[in-house]
């Protein structure tokens, strides 16, 4: 039975898997078979999901746009279903050609399509992502029939202000889709918990499982409650799905208990700005 009011309960199912490397068919019926495994209003698949990660030049050929063939064919799955789909892509620039984002896709049961296009771009160690692609310069909140939710991708929990916008206007929910390998786990693990708690919302993290090309994926999915308690994780490296009840009504009391959305103080907002731009030295008056 599918709700419209905020407040009841959300299904969702996380998906730990390993994306075929360039072959989207064999992606799209791999994310079939997981969403017919069990019955969830959402079900989120990790970053690169469509294509795979560490494709280089290829994601060039692989890109689509956001009314490609690739988001079609899984808008229809969405609606046969009666779920909400999310996943990573290579998306192409709807304006000037040639230009490509690391996004995270949610496609709803009615075929409404929203995209986030990746903040921050890790381009040290064996990432390269700012070769291929450019910097997404939103910070969109979705709304659902269950609550707001914002997306973001993996490297971009590392800076909390991120997620901040995302709370500040008003997402419950974050939807972190992934592709850590091994080495980066503890980050991770560290961040998660606290973005949940110093926004008081409910975040859930979706990594790729198994290998790409030289690296290892940790899987490892987990949700967190607003107050930074861990709710289900799944597997480390193997390919799993796990499925978590969450109901966004309990923000009204965590947000009662932790007051941090309240206590804010938007003029640091402005300071973090000179400091940045500036570090640290005033700035220079023409």
């Amino acid at each position: 039975m599918h709700h419209t009011l905020p407040g009841v309960p959300m299904k969702l199912a996380l998906i730990s898997a390993r994306p075929a490397m360039g072959d989207k068919e064999k992606n799209i019926q791999l994310m079939e078979r997981y969403i017919k495994k069990t019955n969830a209003d959402f079900y989120v698949f990790g970053e690169y999901f469509l294509t795979g990660d560490r494709c280089k030049d290829e994601y060039r050929e692989l890109a689509e746009s956001v009314n490609g063939p690739s988001i079609q064919r899984l808008k229809k799955i969405a609606q046969t279903k009666h779920c909400h789909l999310v996943f990573g892509m290579p998306l192409k620039d709807e304006q000037v050609n040639g230009l490509l984002y690391n996004a995270a896709v949610m496609i709803h049961p009615n075929g409404t399509v929203n995209v986030y296009k990746k903040w921050f771009l890790p381009t040290s160690g064996p990432f390269e992502e700012k070769i291929f692609f450019d910097q997404g310069e939103e910070l969109p909140v979705f709304q659902t029939e269950f609550g707001k939710i914002g997306l973001l991708i993996c490297y971009d929990v590392n800076f909390p202000e991120l997620s901040k916008a995302l709370s500040l206007q008003g997402a419950d929910l974050l939807i972190c889709i992934s592709a850590s390998p091994s080495v980066t786990r503890k980050y991770f693990e560290t961040l998660l918990p606290a973005r949940a708690l110093e926004n008081t919302v409910f975040v859930v993290y979706v990594n790729l499982a198994g290998s790409q090309e030289d690296l290892i994926y940790w899987g490892g999915s987990q949700a967190y409650d607003p107050l930074g308690n861990l709710l289900i994780k799944a597997p480390y490296i193997k390919e799993s799905i796990v499925t978590c009840d969450i109901n966004l009504k309990t923000l009204e009391s965590a947000r009662a208990r932790r007051p941090v959305l309240r206590d804010i103080r938007p003029e640091i907002y402005l300071d973090l700005y000179q400091f940045s731009r500036f570090h640290g030295k005033k700035e220079q008056k023409e």
